[in-house]
């Protein structure tokens, strides 16, 4: 973790340049928000979201 306001934690990589994503602390997040977490971050590392969560082991 990065950083915590409120409900939203921030996360930051330096892998492959820096990137941060800003992620909400709720229990669950909803899928539309965790589909747009997962599209930032596959963008950023060059991968489509089918190999973001196969590399994660999803």
């Amino acid at each position: 973790m990065n950083r915590q306001k409120g409900s939203h934690v921030r996360v930051t990589t330096q892998r492959n340049g820096e990137h941060h994503e800003v992620i909400p602390n709720h229990h669950p997040i909803k899928t539309g928000t965790l589909s747009g977490i997962l599209k930032s971050v596959a963008a950023h590392h060059r991968l489509n979201v089918e190999e973001l969560v196969r590399l994660l082991d999803l």
